[in-house]
């Protein structure tokens, strides 16, 4: 057979087609290409012939788009705006742990065991690594609200960046890009890593802990699950069992998802297991084998034990309740993060992410088990559940901005669902509505959720519904075009990103100009009326100092928060009487006959008619005590001013008995 091929500027050329070897389709081409000649390069000339080929502007980054570095330095920027912005607004914050950073920077003994005040009377009811932090910035810098808070501020900005990268790695440059926006708007984010709760390093560390499993689900190694543990047993120390909560979304994606066999899986976690036990229970173990007579009272337990403090007062009875203590945000069921309490802390982009995660699972059905962006819809999805089946039913203690800890989840599911329902639209018609109606589903709540403030910005509400829907309805259109307009789609998503965290940002920045109570609150109603600033009169304590002679104590007061006030002021050791909860048993009524005794207190400040409460506790009882054996110190002695409180002198009871 022959055949003539052309090809321009190439005579024609014979291709010749013979049989080789036997059997009827044994037919095998062979084709004569015609010789050309090669042709030179252009020499460079002038100002190219220094020039190194493929050189980029140094904000380009090899990979990625040519957004990616100013997107990311806009959104750091934007964090560190928000995080630090007028610090010295915020004073000493919650003053209950201001006090133990102060007696942390005074005493090793009490930076160790996270005391109250400077002699380690007591403990907070927390365990010290986000102290620890506070108190080695006070040490370097000096105690101050600006030394106190700024690392807080500095973990905030850290947190984000790493969800960043880590979203980057799992779903690509903008679903970081919108998920870590999404994190740094979240209102319960920008208040917390503006105080000094130790929530803000649990969310950090927790972030960590996630990159780290990432990374060993990335390559298989030891090393990341064995981090990642030790990661989590330092934010145990940090909030005691809340660590916890992430522990069985993190093994179970590994286990789930890891690329080994499956028995050297179970190997490898048995190792991350080891070194979550070691970095969580090692300061635990000494407290333990401490003389209890030797160290501080563990506030918050009620036998003078942290295994008590971690699993009762910070562990199941924040599940379960208990008489000894109250909940303050209520409204326990599936729906708690919507209500009045959470529903404006957290809940914003709740709709957006939940969608986006069914869509991320459709998206990534059937698809190898080791698949990253399967695995990472895997590893999210299983800690936002966690998280809902904890939080959602807690009868315990409970303040809204527990929820910070969500808010990667929340994030990183939301921009990176979004992307694929993107992805998802353009596949399929089917798929083409689902991310306009997650838009218009997520501005029609963030109406809802401003409306509950009445007066807040009236106008906000209605403008997001509008763009919301018109960027929506562009969306959907520039998905189901036959014929696709880039920059058409590019616009319509940006309006609707803007209005999808324009309420969130709105509560932000009105967080910023607002001073958190000791139940910190982001938006237009921050902290209560017992809020965490609260001051003692100058006067009655320049007359304590007068008057405190060789006493170790100052004052005795009841709770820690009035005792941290009088130790912010003074400076000087102070006891406080049934720790945080008033209902801790230290001292017993026999210790504080001792204390008086020896001299070791000379003056109690508490509420007055204590004996007419009727309560039953330790504290009590010492309260009644002092009513029957103290002298009451007139107000006008110190300049008036002591409220509801009365000041009683005990040190000549010991005589007169």
């Amino acid at each position: 057979m022959r055949r003539y091929t052309q090809s321009a500027g190439v005579t024609p050329t014979i291709v010749a087609m013979t049989i080789v070897g036997p059997g009827p389709t044994a037919y095998q081409p062979q084709a004569l290409r015609p010789e050309l000649k090669p042709v030179p390069l252009p020499r460079a000339t002038g100002s190219e012939a220094g020039a190194r080929p493929g050189r980029q502007p140094w904000w380009r980054r090899p990979g990625r788009p040519a957004w990616s570095v100013p997107a990311r330095a806009g959104i750091f920027g934007l964090a560190t705006l928000l995080y630090t912005w007028n610090l010295a607004r915020i004073g000493m914050g919650n003053t209950f742990y201001a006090a133990a950073v102060k007696s942390g920077t005074e005493s090793w003994r009490a930076f160790f065991f996270g005391s109250l005040d400077p002699t380690s009377f007591i403990t907070v009811d927390k365990p010290p690594v986000a102290l620890w932090v506070m108190e080695i910035s006070g040490r370097v810098f000096g105690f101050s609200s600006w030394s106190m808070l700024l690392p807080e501020s500095v973990a905030g900005v850290a947190t984000v960046m790493v969800l960043y990268h880590l979203v980057r790695r799992w779903f690509g440059e903008p679903a970081a890009a919108l998920a870590s926006l999404a994190l740094t708007l979240t209102p319960v984010a920008v208040v917390i890593f503006r105080y000094n709760n130790p929530d803000a390093f649990l969310t950090l560390l927790l972030v960590l802990a996630t990159w780290a499993c990432w990374r060993a689900i990335e390559t298989g190694k030891t090393i990341g699950l064995v981090l990642s543990g030790a990661l989590v047993g330092l934010a145990f120390l940090t909030k005691s069992l809340d660590a916890f909560i992430v522990v069985p979304a993190l093994g179970l994606a590994y286990l789930w998802c890891g690329p080994p066999r499956l028995a050297r899986r179970f190997g490898q976690l048995g190792w991350a297991a080891l070194a979550l036990i070691v970095s969580s229970g090692w300061w635990v173990a000494i407290v333990e084998l401490w003389p209890k007579g030797a160290r501080p009272y563990i506030g918050g337990s009620t036998d003078n034990s942290d295994l008590n403090l971690i699993f009762g007062y910070n562990g199941f009875s924040r599940i379960t309740g208990s008489s000894r203590f109250w909940a303050v945000d209520g409204g326990q069921g599936l729906l708690r993060v919507f209500n009045t309490e959470l529903g404006g802390q957290i809940s914003w982009l709740f709709p957006l992410a939940v969608v986006g995660l069914v869509g991320g699972l459709c998206l990534t059905r059937g698809r190898e088990r080791t698949d990253h962006e399967w695995v990472g819809f895997v590893l999210w999805g299983a800690t936002l559940l966690m998280y809902f089946a904890i939080y959602d039913d807690a009868r315990g203690i409970f303040h809204s901005y527990y929820t910070v800890v969500m808010a990667p989840a929340v994030a990183a599911l939301a921009g990176a669902g979004a992307v694929a329902l993107w992805r998802l639209g353009q596949r399929s018609l089917r798929w083409a509505w689902v991310l306009p109606a997650a838009i218009v589903g997520s501005v029609v709540w963030a109406d809802t959720l401003l409306a509950r403030t009445s007066g807040y910005d009236p106008w906000l509400g209605p403008t997001v519904i509008v763009t919301g829907v018109a960027a929506a309805l562009v969306l959907f259109l520039a998905m189901t075009r036959r014929r696709r307009v880039p920059w058409l789609g590019l616009t319509a998503g940006v309006v609707a990103a803007a209005s999808v965290l324009a309420g969130p940002a709105a509560y932000s920045l009105t967080t910023l100009g607002t001073v958190p109570g000791l139940v910190a609150r982001a938006g237009p109603t921050s902290g209560t009326a017992s809020g965490g600033n609260a001051r003692v009169s100058q006067g009655l304590i320049d007359y304590l100092e007068r008057h405190q002679g060789s006493a170790t104590f100052l004052v005795a007061v009841n709770g820690s928060e009035a005792a941290a006030s009088f130790i912010l002021q003074s400076g000087r050791p102070v006891i406080a009487m049934g720790g945080f909860t008033g209902s801790d048993p230290k001292p017993t009524l026999k210790e504080f006959e001792h204390l008086v005794t020896t001299g070791g207190v000379h003056y109690v400040y508490i509420p007055g008619s204590t004996g007419e409460t009727g309560r039953e506790t330790t504290t009590a009882a010492v309260e009644a005590w002092v009513e029957r054996h103290g002298t009451v110190v007139p107000s006008a002695a110190y300049g008036g001013g002591s409220g509801d409180r009365t000041l009683y002198d005990v040190s000549s009871s010991a005589a007169a008995r």
